[in-house]
């Protein structure tokens, strides 16, 4: 399966991906204060487990910074 993360391609040797398995994969460490958009669509994290992807999905991944 090939998605297009963040504006990167990457391939994935899988049928089916949830977001909630890609963000395992991808950012294992980090899944508290991020957002999640597949082809323009914001993602409740609430459906993350049930979302599949699906080829060439375009997928946002926005991470929270603190600052001023």
């Amino acid at each position: 399966m090939e998605l297009k993360i963040n504006n990167q391609t990457k391939q994935f040797q899988v049928e089916a991906l949830s977001i909630q398995a890609l963000l395992d994969i991808e950012i294992p460490q980090k899944q508290n204060g991020i957002a999640v958009a597949v082809n323009n669509n914001v993602i409740p994290k609430s459906n993350w487990n049930s979302h599949l992807l699906s080829e060439t999905d375009d997928i946002l991944i926005i991470s929270a910074t603190q600052g001023g």
